[in-house]
């Protein structure tokens, strides 16, 4: 009797720890990336942001992706934290200060010639 309680207590804490586990959704955003230093500035950057899981950012497609934890986060908190790392969140502008310290290359059209 004693190894059914302890199993089923394990049985029961494994699953609600799975439970937390699959409590994530995914943000898609259109950024103002230019290359793969970008790529690496915001994966970089937006891994420290509360409520993030992964960050991942397609340099061609200029779309960041982010599995966050929505009890932790929202969209508007990481699009938020987008531009003050000094890019553009879909339909809102880079934070001109964080921008300004952008290298070159990681400016709009630092790769134009």
């Amino acid at each position: 009797m004693k190894s059914f309680i302890r199993f089923l207590t394990l049985f029961i804490l494994l699953g609600s720890a799975a439970g937390v586990q699959a409590q994530t959704d995914t943000l898609r955003v259109v950024t103002s990336a230019e290359c793969n230093s970008c790529k690496k500035r915001l994966e970089h950057e937006m891994s420290f942001v509360k409520g993030v899981k992964k960050v991942t950012l397609d340099v061609k497609s200029k779309v960041l992706t982010v599995l966050y934890n929505p009890q932790k986060s929202n969209p508007a908190d990481l699009r938020k934290a987008i531009t003050l790392i000094g890019y553009d969140a879909d339909s809102l502008p880079a934070n001109k200060k964080a921008y300004d310290h952008l290298p070159d290359c990681c400016k709009k059209g630092g790769h134009s010639e």
